[in-house]
């Protein structure tokens, strides 16, 4: 690939891929076309002449239209490159294969938390879960108190102290799905096997009632949960006082959790793509794609997030329900998402963003394309809410936004024990309590970013590896973190300010 200086992804495509800057003027192989302007790494450039209002093709499927005439070897982008209606074939459940499973005693394992009700986690935090952002601060001062005192110390077998909060949980409507909704990515957060235990802090007075959530999602053991309030402990320092009592009580049991060696089929891997550029859909995204097809061989999960990032591929997906309900269930979730764009003045092409243009994405079809290949190629067997609990294995999708530490919360709240994130242009999220796997989709940024990124998936590009080979280092890869091996942004401490529930309905 490397001896090119562009890619074209399928014999129908009108454009292809550049490898390095082409300057005007330059020869292009293998298309042997002349550049006409400058074409930046990873933009496009016409390998044909594209009428205006023809469509242009790039993976064999529509990415938009021109909006004037292109000449080959034309520079394509926004500038010349338009939105525009046209008809999905969804055809459910035609490109449905049986995946070929590995034999139980045949399957790799980690070694992970065994926690009382057999879910697994990757690591063994306790946490602060609050209910309202009026029990955030005191949240943090627990925290800090517990980190001031040292009492993690003789711990060595506990992650960390991890205080979940945010901006909601008052003054909303408690019968609507705003409402269900902040009270599932809570709840999933309380319930992660990546902590060994939660304490649970309110207010007292919001709307978000702890004793409501028991009712949905059942209480937790008494050995690993306690909740209180604030009103209900006399004030701030009552309760950090109390907290810390707590702490004492709960740190020898939490650290008592060995790992232990579990088969693969124990994880649930979110799937996530931001800071996207034009090599993400020919590198990383797909690399990512065929280690969620050997994770799926072995039992596990793959779960693909972000909705309006799979706003013009999602016939590629439905092709591979299940069943029709499950097609029919992803078709809802898309058709919710451009009455919601609408409702509030937006459309969906709102996205690409700037960074992602200047990777060379020119469309919010061009962008889903690519993105769904972090999906692999094995059926899709369920559709979920946001924050719903994972309850199938194999590849699954959940409802969310394509803000990724928004989307990342909902997948990490279903279940999600270990996020995969593909990246062109730099993305230094991370995650507690769940490690956060960062694969740089060219080498360029991969070697200009190196503290952040966990895995150089740019040697496709360069040619020195192909997607097989990557994809086999990936799975390595998470078989090795969720074992405990520390991820970069772990090193770097991220994930204190990551936890963004999505926010829907009126706040009143």
């Amino acid at each position: 690939m490397a001896s090119n200086a562009s890619i074209r992804l399928s014999p129908t495509d009108n454009v292809a891929v550049a490898l390095k800057d082409i300057a005007k003027g330059q020869t292009v192989e293998p298309a042997s076309i002349t550049a006409r302007a400058p074409i930046p790494r990873g933009h496009k450039l016409a390998v044909a002449a594209i009428e205006k209002d023809a469509p242009v093709i790039k993976y064999g499927q529509i990415i938009g239209f021109a909006c004037e005439y292109i000449s080959p070897g034309a520079h394509v982008h926004v500038h010349n490159i338009c939105m525009g209606e046209f008809e999905r074939d969804y055809a459910f459940g035609k490109d449905v294969t049986e995946t070929d499973m590995v034999a139980d005693m045949d399957r790799v394992t980690f070694e992970g938390f065994v926690r009382e009700d057999g879910r697994v986690g990757t690591r063994n935090y306790i946490g602060i879960v609050t209910s309202v952002n009026c029990s955030a601060t005191v949240a943090r001062h627990i925290a800090r108190e517990v980190e001031k005192r040292g009492m993690l110390g003789p711990y060595p077998n506990i992650d960390g102290i991890v205080p979940i909060v945010h901006g909601a949980g008052c003054c909303v409507a408690t019968d609507d799905e705003g409402f269900h909704m902040l009270q599932r990515t809570v709840w999933g957060h309380v319930r992660h096997p990546n902590f060994a235990a939660v304490l649970m802090l309110g207010l007292g007075c919001e709307a978000n009632q702890i004793p409501l959530m028991f009712k949905a999602g059942g209480r937790p053991s008494a050995d690993t949960f306690h909740y209180t309030t604030i009103q209900k402990q006399g004030g701030t320092r009552k309760t950090v006082e109390r907290a810390i009592a707590w702490f004492n009580n709960v740190l020898p049991h939490a650290n008592a959790v060995q790992r232990q060696t579990v088969p693969a089929s124990e994880l649930t891997v979110a799937l996530q793509c931001g800071g996207s550029d034009g090599y993400s859909g020919i590198s990383a995204n797909p690399a990512l794609g065929l280690a969620v097809d050997t994770l799926v061989r072995h039992g596990g999960s793959g779960v693909l997030a972000e909705t309006p990032e799979i706003y013009g591929a999602e016939h590629l997906l439905t092709r591979r329900a299940a069943s029709r309900e499950i097609g029919d269930m992803l078709i809802e979730r898309v058709r919710w998402w451009e009455e919601y764009t609408a409702k509030n003045h937006g459309n969906m092409n709102n996205n690409p963003t700037p960074g992602n243009k200047a990777g060379g994405l020119s469309t919010i079809l061009e962008k889903s394309l690519g993105a769904v290949a972090k999906g692999g190629s094995t059926k899709l067997v369920g559709v979920y809410k946001y924050a719903e609990p994972i309850t199938t294995k194999g590849f699954a999708f959940m409802d969310s936004p394509g803000y990724d530490p928004c989307s990342i919360t909902g997948e990490v709240a279903s279940g999600c024990n270990l996020v995969c994130f593909t990246t062109g242009r730099g993305s230094v999220y991370g995650n507690k309590p769940v490690p956060s796997i960062k694969m740089a989709t060219n080498t360029p940024i991969y070697q200009h970013m190196i503290e952040d990124m966990d895995i150089n998936c740019g040697t496709i590009i360069d040619g020195t590896e192909n997607l097989e080979q990557v994809g086999e280092r990936i799975f390595q890869k998470m078989l090795a973190v969720a074992s405990g091996e520390k991820t970069k942004s772990e090193q770097l401490g991220f994930g204190d300010a990551e936890f963004v529930p999505w926010q829907v309905g009126a706040q009143m």
